[in-house]
């Protein structure tokens, strides 16, 4: 029998009111080799300019990690050993918050698997249930296999996520697109789901939605589009989840409104794995955390298209290219905890 207070349950946006931020300590060597000074250096960072406008807790694996992490963070940021982590990815690992039909909160798993059991979390995999515990949050597992960062909600009905991160033997094996679809809309709340194909197999995440489109409102998307000169395979799935995403409807039969974001020309970092993504912020109490890459042009005019599209809110710009190294963002190491009604 279907439990009625679970149909009213909803994951809501990101720009609702938040309780706190969620971080995970980098601490492995194996992990991160020479760059993880570096990397700490950036997650530091990224905690502290957090913490000027909401609580942050930042998750670390044991009582070494827990005193580095906080002589790195600064009294501003909490450290926490009781819920232990491999490494920082917590949009990925953390549970994703939602809203039960009393308006408490519920902590639900995605059931992490290491990104298609491409790297073993030993860790990772119990985070969700341990900040759940530490909560004394009412805690769920979804019927089907992802990341927070793959699923993007307008907390009103509609949810958009790229087909080769979830419909993928490697996390949702035996299930239909159909069948993913209905149990992630049912996780979310939600009653419309917008795929767009994606690439599978090019990065750990399979091509992660977060990195490229993301709501900025409800009826209203932001998307991130390459240099013209670019051809390259995550150019032409950029300019493609924009044409897919163009032509949407949501949940509510609105079109879809578009705001285009151009990504930099030119970039401090050689690395293959860079993200140049403006769009893989995070929306904290009265701010926007996003990076900057050098390209002085580029970067003030996504500050300023995220001023536009979250009116009232600072837009703070870091220099995380060491993080962005690694494949992940800013979105990527964190989880907001929206607050109870």
């Amino acid at each position: 029998m279907t439990d009625p207070r679970m149909q009213l349950a909803r994951v809501p946006m990101d720009d609702v009111p938040h309780a706190r931020t969620w971080m995970s300590w980098p601490s492995r060597k194996s992990v991160w080799g020479r760059r993880l000074r570096g990397v700490q250096e950036d997650i530091a960072l990224i905690a502290r300019t957090i913490s000027r406008y909401e609580p942050v807790v930042m998750c670390a694996p044991d009582d070494y990690s827990v005193s580095e992490a906080r002589s790195y963070c600064g009294p501003t940021v909490s450290v926490i050993g009781s819920v232990p982590t491999d490494d920082l990815w917590m949009r990925d690992i953390a549970p994703v918050f939602r809203r039960d039909g009393h308006g408490h909160l519920e902590a639900v798993s995605l059931n992490f698997n290491g990104w298609g059991h491409k790297q073993t979390h030993s860790y990772d995999k119990h985070v969700a249930e341990e900040i759940a515990y530490q909560n004394g949050q009412r805690f769920v597992r979804a019927d089907f296999v992802g990341e927070g960062g793959a699923i993007e909600t307008d907390g009103d009905g509609t949810v958009m996520a790229t087909e080769s991160s979830l419909v993928n033997k490697n996390r949702n094996r035996g299930m239909s697109r159909d069948e993913i679809e209905e149990a992630v809309l049912y996780t979310y709340g939600a009653q419309r789901m917008i795929w767009v194909p994606g690439i599978k197999g090019k990065d750990i995440t399979d091509d992660h939605i977060d990195v490229t489109s993301r709501f900025v409102r409800p009826g209203v998307v932001m998307v991130q589009l390459p240099p013209n000169e670019r051809t390259d395979e995550w150019a032409r799935d950029a300019r493609e989840q924009f044409a897919i995403l163009a032509g949407e409807t949501d949940a509510r039969g609105r079109r879809l409104e578009i705001i285009r974001v151009d990504g930099p020309d030119s970039v401090r970092s050689r690395s293959a794995d860079f993200v140049d993504s403006y769009l893989n912020f995070h929306v904290v109490n009265g701010a926007v955390i996003t990076a900057q890459f050098g390209d002085a042009y580029k970067d003030m005019a996504a500050r300023r298209a995220l001023e536009a599209a979250f009116p009232g809110r600072e837009v703070v710009q870091l220099d995380v290219d060491r993080l962005m190294e690694g494949g992940g963002g800013i979105h990527c190491s964190t989880m907001h905890e929206p607050l109870p009604y």
